[in-house]
């Protein structure tokens, strides 16, 4: 089976045959065949394969072994056929002809690269037997990370009592804490009725989206971000538009960026604070920027702060729920990288400030909360013991401490490289690097990636996987210890020596 992947096999065939996305395009118009513009440009860009009619158009046009350009499992032709009639012939075999299953049009627009083509790719070489180094996921355990003792002691004693569903949002015992937790965040106007328990924050930002948006309705959402949520309301039927945050100013949110992209159909604003890739931490005055701008506009702020307690430097996290009372405000938290246990898929949300604003959309969250009946209740019954005792996340971010040393070393270990930049994170495990494109001849960050896996088997994120426009950075996952992080800087000093990207 060949390396490489079909968006190669792609472009090969376009180029042995001289043509243009738009010469496909109007192939398939010409044979009846519907295939935009937007669906060709994600199949050579890699982000979809086309599903097997249009895969069998494209090989009859492209006169190769239909075969070969799904998988490489045969040479590439040349192979002499008319689509049209091909097609045709298809079609006219009526009940003859097997039916298939497309996926939902829904997801034409939906990107989660952070288990995309690459991972696919590494997935494959692992089944070849080539050990792979995960630097593309935030899962503490796979790196030594351990789960506080009296958190699996608890949940041992607690197991025969969660045999039953819960409350729909979650355990009494549970949502106290997190209500507790909120006072001490100075999270505004906020009783146990305001709390929802989820199966990890992923789940409560998808039944969000949900029920909130519909066709055309427009939110905000920064770029780099956290490609759940991009896709959380893509799917639900939303207009997403991305603000930038501002690499060169520590990447803080552009204000004026977010600003000149409201519209009236904006619905909503989100931050991911402390940010997933970038390890910013967003200063009070950003804050209140934004918290002035949702005012202005009468958004409603949704607010993801899953690494609130992974800040280093001695700097402090500052919920924006906090500097919002009049406004609605959704904070999202959970314990998957606080304590550790991110299969156990406990988060939560905190919805506070102004309800009487939302007192529909809450009730739509209900409803969705209530179809799913409830979120993992033996995950539930830690919470009181997670966020009640000794929090030995401090442990790692303190100086000496495991996660620190490991943010210390990558960020000097990349920027030693030459054509290699970051901003230094101050909160979280990640680490958001920029590649001098013109030096390394990137135009594709994909491929990049693709090429880093196959050549020093080591797997990150690019930066499309995050929604970032430019083909000039990746992500780096610093969980693994110093000398694994060695090994793999060593490597890509070597591959960046070298690298041109053709």
């Amino acid at each position: 089976m060949s390396n490489e992947t079909f968006a190669q096999r792609l472009a090969s065939a376009m180029a042995e045959q001289g043509m243009k996305q738009v010469d496909l395009i109007r192939a398939a118009a010409g044979c009846g065949v519907k295939l935009g513009k937007s669906h060709i440009s994600q199949y050579v860009s890699g982000k979809t394969v086309p599903r097997a009619d249009i895969m069998h158009f494209l090989a009859e046009t492209l006169h190769v072994e239909e075969s070969w350009l799904r998988d490489g499992q045969t040479a590439p032709g040349p192979v002499n056929a008319d689509p049209c009639r091909t097609i045709n012939n298809e079609i006219n075999k009526g009940v003859q002809t097997m039916r298939t299953f497309k996926k939902s049009s829904k997801l034409d627009n939906v990107l989660y690269d952070v288990r995309g083509p690459v991972v696919d790719e590494a997935a494959r070489m692992e089944e070849d037997g080539t050990q792979i180094l995960k630097l593309n996921i935030g899962n503490p355990a796979p790196f030594g990370f351990r789960t506080p003792d009296e958190v699996i002691y608890d949940m041992r004693k607690q197991l025969t009592e969660c045999e039953g569903y819960s409350n729909a949002q979650g355990l009494f015992s549970a949502r106290k804490a997190i209500m507790q937790y909120a006072q001490l965040k100075n999270i505004p106007n906020v009783s146990v009725e305001d709390i929802y328990t989820g199966n990890g924050v992923s789940e409560l930002i998808n039944l969000c989206m949900s029920a909130l948006l519909d066709d055309g309705d427009e939110i905000l959402i920064p770029s780099p971000d956290y490609p759940l949520w991009t896709a959380c309301a893509t799917l639900a039927g939303g207009n997403v538009v991305h603000y930038i945050c501002d690499e060169e100013s520590e990447w803080y949110p552009d204000i004026e960026d977010i600003k000149k992209k409201i519209t009236d159909r904006t619905k909503a604003i989100v931050i991911i604070n402390p940010n997933n890739p970038t390890g910013a931490l967003y200063p009070k005055e950003v804050l209140q920027q934004i918290v002035d701008v949702a005012r202005e506009h009468q958004l409603i702020i949704f607010s993801d702060e899953i690494y609130d307690r992974l800040v280093m430097d001695d700097a402090e996290h500052i919920s924006i729920a906090s500097m919002a009372p009049d406004l609605f405000c959704i904070t999202f938290s959970g314990l998957s990288k606080s304590h550790m246990i991110a299969g156990f898929r406990i988060g939560w949300m905190i919805l506070s400030g102004n309800k009487r604003v939302a007192k529909d959309y809450i009730e739509g969250l209900k409803m969705l909360s209530n179809m799913r009946l409830c979120s993992n209740v033996p995950a539930q019954s830690i919470v009181q013991t997670a966020l009640g005792g000794h929090q030995s996340v401090r442990g790692y971010i303190a100086p000496g401490g495991r996660v620190r040393e490991q943010r210390d070393y990558i960020y000097k270990a990349l920027t030693d490289i030459p054509g290699i930049s970051a901003v230094k994170p101050k909160a979280g495990f990640y680490i958001f690097p920029k590649m001098d494109a013109k030096k390394f001849n990137i135009t594709n960050d994909e491929q990049f990636a693709l090429d880093l896996l196959r050549e020093k088997k080591i797997l990150l994120i690019h930066g499309g996987g995050f929604n970032w426009a430019q083909p000039d950075h990746f992500r780096i996952v610093y969980l693994p210890r110093i000398e694994v992080l060695r090994e793999a800087m060593e490597k890509m000093k070597d591959f960046f020596s070298y690298y041109r990207q053709d």
